[in-house]
């Protein structure tokens, strides 16, 4: 019997494993879930957009169409400040070379093919074709004080993990800079246009825009790293070179790519890294997250506190619960005997509720045993927070993203 049985037994209670319900989970060779870390091969990439190149190379590139350097600048601002690319409203450029500048520096690279609202249209869902057909979501939710995007960073994802409806379809292609950029300025134009639950309610009179930003939409972070860090500079680079937003406002999430979570480590951008861990012991991760058969819980882990030692950030622990299968109290005891073994104040956990994908029979856990996670967690000592499941009703929260239309 393995030991998770023979501890749920004697807790009275089921101990479920982790299968894929309602697919056929890609295998490989070796028996275990397939992992993939780069796209297929001879992948079309999007063409190149002004969000994808420095305030100097944008300067260069429109010296070469002839055109002075200092346009850079004013079309930095009409894309990061005005979140326009319609020639037509750039009244500062030659009106004889406007159409050519934009479809030179603005190529379409999103294209919106459906949008749902709930939670009386606080929350958006975007379903965005990409220029190669591609399909990416991305969720926009205003909270009191502050108004977050969940952004996609691959056409699907890689990792495999059975409960999260992203990874059903597997890894078509990392996404460009410019594509996870381009999420963040139609959103603030949709603000702008008064489209996320209409004017702001609390009285403020300052322009409303995207503040927070969170990688947990469609993908792994950390497997398009050298394009999502070009992205998180164009974030934090001060208007008009990028959007002028707050690294700390930033949350780059991972299911344990160890290598990349130290190559965060030493980036010098001060993001919130969280960890979506969703098991303590190496036997039922395994399973529930297929990347653990590379870099283990212990190995995760350590990286993670080595990014709170090297940066001073605390980091967030993500910890789905699901009925039966992680949620058992001695888990919660070993949850937090290894975190607080790394130090004290370092971390932070957040359970979320299961979201249901379709044609999976798994479930949320029960209040009652969601609230004993998390009293044991907090017993020990470790700060937990539930975490709200906002979008649940239009299959926009979290692990629900699949992109179909």
């Amino acid at each position: 019997m393995r030991i998770s049985e023979s501890r749920a037994k004697a807790e009275g209670r089921a101990q479920v494993r982790p299968t894929a319900e309602g697919w056929k989970q890609a295998m490989g060779d070796d028996g275990r879930p397939q992992l993939q870390f780069t796209a297929k091969a001879r992948v079309s990439q999007p063409p190149v957009h002004l969000a994808d190149l420095t305030l100097d190379e944008r300067a260069a590139k429109l010296k070469e169409m002839g055109l002075p350097g200092f346009r850079a600048k004013q079309l930095s601002v009409h894309y990061f400040q005005h979140y326009t690319t319609d020639p037509e409203a750039m009244s500062d450029l030659p009106k004889d070379r406007r159409a050519e500048i934009a479809e030179v520096m603005f190529p379409k690279l999103l294209t919106e093919v459906k949008r749902l609202t709930t939670d009386n249209g606080d929350t958006v869902k975007f379903l965005w074709r990409l220029f190669d057909g591609s399909l990416v979501e991305s969720v926009l939710m205003r909270y009191p004080g502050r108004v977050t995007l969940c952004v996609s960073s691959q056409c699907g994802c890689g990792m495999n993990c059975p409960f999260c409806a992203t990874g059903q379809a597997g890894l078509t292609r990392n996404m460009s800079a410019a594509e996870i950029l381009d999420q963040i300025v139609q959103a603030n134009r949709v603000i702008a246009e008064g489209g996320l639950g209409g004017k702001r309610r609390d009285g403020g009179h300052d322009a409303e825009r995207v503040s927070n930003i969170v990688f947990m939409g469609m993908g792994e972070p950390l497997a398009n790293y050298k394009r999502v860090m070009n992205a998180v500079h164009r974030m934090v680079d001060e208007a008009p070179e990028g959007l002028g937003m707050s690294a700390r406002g930033i949350t780059i999430s991972t299911v344990g790519l160890v290598p990349g979570i130290k190559k965060l480590t030493e980036e010098g951008v001060p993001v919130t890294f969280a960890l979506s861990l969703h098991a303590p012991d190496d036997e039922l991760r395994d399973e529930m997250i297929p990347v653990n058969s590379r870099w283990k819980v212990d190995e995760a882990l350590d990286a993670a506190h080595a990014y709170y030692v090297k940066t001073g950030r605390r980091v967030s622990i993500e910890y789905a619960l699901i009925k039966d299968m992680n949620d058992h109290g001695w888990r919660a005891d070993m949850l937090a005997r290894k975190l607080n073994a790394r130090g004290r104040g370092w971390v932070h956990v957040n359970p979320i509720p299961l979201n249901p994908t379709p044609g999976s029979v798994w479930t949320s856990s029960e209040p009652d045993v969601t609230a004993e996670f998390i009293d044991r967690l907090e017993s020990a000592g470790v700060p937990t927070t539930l975490r709200d499941t906002r979008g649940k009703e239009i299959d926009g929260a979290c692990g629900q993203l699949a992109a179909t239309e």
